[in-house]
């Protein structure tokens, strides 16, 4: 069953969203050659603590991985493609690209959004599988409309990015959000015809997560059974925003 919120539920969405904008914009600025991620994860949660929240991710487990998830912060970079586990020992070097993505729960509304941050300067391919995933999630928002179908937001991402020469990963999806952090419906990233297609209504809340890869799409899960990554080592880019269908188009909750 895919919930409708009241307009007092979106604006309790879009606190916490909006919490979630402010860490990821912190942690955009404290990436660069040197920093661990295990300093990023420990900053996402003084935020999150800071705020009166809670770190929806850390102690999260899930049909996938019975294993509890440590930390406050998914940070995966270039190959990892999800639910990297930060490390104090991984330092970031220039050229890399670090896929940032946190959750809070605040007055029991949760708020979750992700973004790649090339670590100085990247190549023009790095450059463009950055620009095309970015763009991809933003033409998939566009489709957040009444009336819309589900296969309107899966086929934008989908066209754009296999246009463009990149791949798509299909094992992890995008997904509802509210009172929990993974409601109905899940979201491809691609057209799944054996899955189900609803029509948009006012009050659905979306977590859109394009996830592209460089090279191929397969992938596989490490031995810390959360570390996802790309099985040919390409590099791969996560963007996510929080959109709700509204009477006058999208509603992008995870940023002003």
């Amino acid at each position: 069953m895919i919930v409708r919120r009241s307009p007092a539920e979106l604006e309790k969405l879009r606190r916490s969203g909006l919490l979630v904008y402010q860490i990821l914009e912190r942690l955009k600025f404290m990436v660069a050659e040197g920093v661990t991620t295990q300093e990023l994860d420990a900053e996402a949660e003084k935020m999150i603590s800071d705020a009166g929240a809670r770190p929806a991710f850390k102690g999260y487990s899930s049909h996938v991985s019975t294993a509890k998830f440590p930390y406050a912060l998914c940070a995966s970079v270039n190959e990892e493609v999800v639910h990297g586990m930060p490390s104090g020992k991984r330092r970031l070097k220039p050229g890399d690209i670090v896929s940032l993505d946190t959750g809070v729960q605040l007055e029991g509304y949760f708020g979750d959004s992700a973004i790649t941050v090339p670590v100085g300067e990247v190549n023009d391919s790095v450059k463009r599988l950055l620009h095309v995933t970015e763009e991809s999630l933003e033409l998939a928002i566009d489709r957040v409309r009444n009336g819309n179908r589900l296969f309107d937001i899966c086929g934008a991402v989908e066209k754009h990015v296999t246009s463009n020469g990149f791949s798509i990963v299909r094992e992890f999806v995008g997904h509802g959000i509210g009172t929990s952090l993974h409601e109905e419906p899940q979201i491809p990233n691609y057209v799944d015809r054996r899955g189900e297609n609803p029509r948009l209504k006012p009050g659905m809340v979306l977590a859109i997560e394009p996830m592209v890869n460089a090279g191929k799409p397969e992938t596989k899960v490490l031995a810390d059974r959360w570390t996802a990554v790309t099985k040919d080592k390409s590099y791969s880019a996560h963007f996510e925003h929080m959109v709700a269908v509204t009477e006058n188009g999208p509603w992008v909750l995870t940023r002003p």
